[in-house]
């Protein structure tokens, strides 16, 4: 069975939405950030870099054990393995999804991190970047929301691509800049929150 290590935060609901939408069986297994369990002995074997998520697959490609961190690496991973329909075959299609979904992961998910950074968790006031890091939050949702005007998911069909985006969208841009002005990812982020996967991706740790 696959082991998920994650936690409540973007890249920690990435990969286990992704799990979920593959419909295969895991065991979920908290890496509590707050306590410093990322550093435990144990846990660098197989997130050497100290974060989440990370999953071990013990029936992997020609039956190895795979252990595997990074979110988009496991996305990929899960994708092209176990969900080929989110990481398409298709030399063409597939060029489309990894556009989206680099761009998603590099550089959207690494500003949001930072927007969040400076406007919830470093607890002080930084009034020049909060105001840099929300415009350049509002500049990509913005490109997000014309671009989902003429499709219907980021790159076509649901895919890796929009799981990368999802979680900062469903966090700050519903909770901070809100969706009102932006009706195309308001569409978009019904459509993805309203998936069973999803919502179960979402549910509480125990």
């Amino acid at each position: 069975m696959l082991e998920l290590y994650t936690w409540m935060t973007d890249n920690g609901y990435k990969a286990r939405q992704m799990v979920e939408e593959t419909g295969i069986e895991y065991d979920l297994k908290p890496i509590n950030l707050r306590n410093k369990e990322q550093f435990d002995e144990e846990y660098l074997k197989i997130s050497p870099g100290h974060k989440i998520p990370a999953i071990v697959d013990p029936d992997g490609p020609g039956g190895n054990r795979i252990t595997l961190c990074e979110s988009g690496a496991i996305l990929k991973y899960l994708g092209e393995y176990y969900a080929p329909a989110l990481y398409p075959a298709d030399p063409v299609q597939r060029i489309k999804v990894d556009q989206w979904f680099i761009y998603g992961s590099a550089t959207w998910t690494t500003l949001a991190q930072q927007y969040g950074l400076f406007m919830h968790r470093l607890g002080e006031d930084v009034p020049r970047a909060q105001e840099h890091y929300t415009g350049v939050l509002r500049d990509m949702m913005t490109m997000y929301d014309k671009h989902l005007g003429e499709n219907e998911y980021i790159a076509g069909d649901y895919s890796i691509a929009d799981i990368t985006v999802y979680p900062d969208i469903h966090g700050h841009g519903v909770n901070d800049v809100g969706l009102d002005e932006f009706p195309n990812i308001k569409r978009w982020h019904a459509a993805i929150e309203a998936r069973p996967a999803v919502q179960r991706a979402w549910t509480p740790f125990a």
